[in-house]
């Protein structure tokens, strides 16, 4: 059959089918348990899917495929027979690639000769699956995006130093679904994990020769199957192979019966094969013009806007069918709850331009499974204009990078901040609303895996990358941090209380925002980098969890009890008020018939008046009270009801003195309590004494240099 693509057992035996449009022969290697190989020539071809049926070949089968074809470089034709190729539609992968001459298709020393030596040897294997695996008690959350908190983080990084994950769990699908790392998650109040690639993915050769290796995964040469580095099974062995995909849907599957969605970090717009110089291993053997962008006037060398060495060809129909089937593959079979698209301009560019019209959008738009998951871009990518931030479909939500730089300035204490920082507390109405879409489309970060660690972002000036090994050249210099008074770890008391209170201001912004949150993973434990903001190649303690309790990883500071308990009070304060989960942009009218016609949200000078265009545009100012009216939440509950909620007044002070703030007229309220205060580190639902406010209209409230308050109008 040539449909479904790939490897399909029945039962009985095994289907195999693959796309070569330009292919003159294709044959089907399978691979016994002493490793020898036997080839089957495919015969049969139905648009231009070469396929073929084989009795009596089972789950645990390795194969590959070597195709017979023009290698004329120069006119970007590449098919090589001697190199073994990956199934582009594997779901498992058996082994890895070691870097031999042999898996390039040129000679090393005269790069215009070919390379006719055998890879075999050197490449991994793709393996027939059982996908039977019993799902019957799995329900996916569906958490609505206003209710979401998403937790970002590495399956490798967030399990291997837990002390109470078995050692041969550690760093796998299995350490994540360990009772400790679930309880971790349920008792911070994330709703979702968004897992940094889990796509077979291959680990670079120079950073392999450099001691080092492709640690975050954005290298993906399988869209189907899980990393089998993340398995705990033994690989090689007949009765593991394929373990990976059990494993990783039993990890799912305790995900969500702790309600935890799962999201992953998917790599579709290039692959692992690099550019001109780069291995054969699949996709660049099988057609490598219909998988990749040529270039137009010289197409033996490739367009790249991913800054990896290619890009996926996004107006090749067979392309987007790969990358259409591989998620609903994730979605169907393994049960994951959405995506975020790494480079999410690069799959936008179906010719040249960053259009978002494109071919891609259009099919997912209309897909019946992937339009009903939640669907995350990483607006940009490294191409000419491809900063799209604000610019894609209404179905998507966007890593928000304004987002990120508008407030890591405005606690950094850069002037002229406060505009824009009013725009992006209130869900970033400027990039999204002229479309139709709502707060939630913006997806709110101060710190990612891409950059500084919140303990980082207060405590280096500067990247220190050495240990990368290039120099301290990668990573950016565009980093927005602030040491606090010195580079590094110190023993001052004063700049170390300094920079727990920063960590707190950038934590209670975040999950006070309008919006959906997104948390590092590490950054509640107060987890440090040594001041690496490009941790790619760091499979150590440099990017591994130091857990509370650990005894080892000991090379990173002590996980910080404290910093844990705070971020716990902040989300289970976001999770109790919805009136820091709206889903509709704040309008600024008054309300009729509440509170003398106060509107849904005001804002005032430290002085207590309400700002004007001259506060606002006053480049000095660095502090403001934000009112957030609780009866202005316009939609209803799931009853039909009117949601009404307490009212808050935020009180920001990123200046470098204590200020005095002068509590708002009567009629936003007469009786406010203290809720949060960064310079405490107090964070939760405060109970004042009976009948003894913190503070009244016309009350000033003390409000400590570079720190946040929050007060609370209880309703009633």
């Amino acid at each position: 059959m040539s449909h479904p693509l790939g490897a399909t057992y029945d039962g009985v035996g095994t289907n195999f089918a693959v796309f070569s449009e330009v292919a003159e022969q294709v044959e089907l290697c399978l691979f016994d348990e002493e490793g020898a190989e036997s080839r089957t020539p495919l015969r049969e071809v139905d648009g231009f899917v070469w396929h073929g049926y084989l009795p009596n070949v089972g789950p645990g089968q390795r194969y590959g495929f070597r195709v017979h074809g023009p290698y004329n470089p120069a006119a970007g034709q590449r098919c090589d027979p001697a190199k073994l190729l990956l199934d582009p539609y594997a779901k498992a992968v058996d082994g890895r690639v070691s870097w031999d001459p042999a898996v390039f298709s040129y000679q090393f020393a005269d790069p215009g000769q070919r390379n006719q030596a055998d890879s075999a040897p050197h490449v991994p294997r793709s393996v027939v699956i059982n996908p039977y695996f019993d799902w019957s008690t799995d329900r996916a959350p569906r958490t609505p995006y206003h209710d979401s908190v998403i937790y970002e983080a590495h399956v490798k990084g967030l399990t291997q130093l837990h002390p109470e994950v078995p050692e041969d769990e550690r760093g796998t699908y299995l350490g994540l679904a360990h009772p400790a790392i679930i309880e971790h998650l349920q008792r911070l109040g994330v709703t979702a994990i968004e897992l940094m690639p889990v796509h077979q993915f291959v680990s670079d050769s120079v950073l392999e020769q450099r001691g080092l290796s492709n640690y975050w995964g954005y290298n993906t040469i399988g869209f189907f199957a899980p990393h089998n580095a993340y398995s705990s099974a033994a690989t090689g062995e007949a009765g593991q192979r394929g373990q990976q995909v059990q494993e990783f849907k039993a990890m799912v599957r305790a995900m969500h019966e702790a309600n935890i969605e799962v999201i992953l970090d998917v790599v579709y717009n290039h692959t692992a094969e690099g550019n001109q110089l780069g291995p054969t291993l699949s996709f660049r053997g099988l057609d490598n013009a219909a998988y990749y962008r040529l270039v137009d006037d010289d197409p033996q060398y490739y367009m790249d806007t991913t800054g990896t060495g290619n890009s996926l060809l996004m107006r090749n129909p067979q392309v987007l069918q790969l990358i259409m089937d591989s998620l609903r593959y994730w979605i169907i079979e393994m049960h994951v709850d959405g995506f975020r698209f790494d480079l999410a301009a690069a799959l936008a560019r179906q010719f040249h331009e960053v259009d978002r019209l494109s071919s891609f959008f259009d099919v997912v738009q209309q897909d019946p499974v992937v339009s009903q998951v939640k669907l995350i871009a990483e607006p940009w990518d490294v191409g000419d204009g491809g900063y799209q931030v604000g610019n894609f479909p209404p179905l998507w939500s966007e890593w928000n990078g304004k987002y990120r730089d508008t407030v890591r300035d405005l606690w950094r204490g850069q002037a002229a901040t406060l505009p824009e920082f009013a725009s992006r507390l209130t869900g970033s109405s400027d990039l999204y609303q002229s479309d139709g879409r709502s707060p939630v489309a913006s997806v709110n970060f101060v710190t990612a895996h891409d950059g500084f660690t919140l303990a980082d972002l207060v405590s280096y000036d500067h990247k220190h990358n050495e240990a990368n090994g290039e120099d301290n050249h990668d990573g950016t210099d565009d980093n927005r941090s602030w040491n606090c008074g010195t580079e590094g770890p110190t023993d001052d008391p004063a700049i170390g209380a300094l920079r727990s209170r920063q960590q707190r201001n950038f934590l209670a912004t975040l999950l006070l925002s309008q919006g959906v949150p997104m948390l590092l993973a590490g950054d509640e434990l107060g987890r440090t980098q040594r001041g690496n903001n490009n941790g790619y190649c760091q499979d150590n303690e440099i990017s591994w969890l130091a857990w509370p309790g650990a005894t080892d990883g000991q090379a990173q500071a002590e996980a910080d009890d404290s910093m844990l308990e705070y971020t716990r009070a902040l989300i289970s304060l976001r999770m109790s008020h919805p009136v820091f989960r709206r889903r509709r942009y704040f309008q600024g009218e008054p309300i009729s018939g509440v509170h003398d016609q106060v509107g849904d949200i005001a804002w005032f000078t430290p002085g207590g008046e309400e700002m004007t265009d001259e506060d606002w545009s006053a480049g000095f100012a660095k502090s403001l009270t934000v009112y957030l009216n609780g009866d202005g939440i316009s939609d209803p509950d799931p009853r039909g009801q009117p949601v009404r909620d307490d009212s808050f007044l935020l009180l920001f002070n990123a200046s470098e003195n204590d200020l005095k703030f002068a509590i708002p007229p009567a009629r936003y309220g007469e009786q406010w309590t203290r809720t949060l205060d960064t310079v405490a580190g107090q964070a939760g639902p405060a109970e004042p004494a009976a009948g003894e406010p913190t503070a009244r209209p016309g009350d000033t409230v003390e409000v400590g240099s570079r720190s946040l308050q929050v007060l609370r109008l209880r309703r009633g």
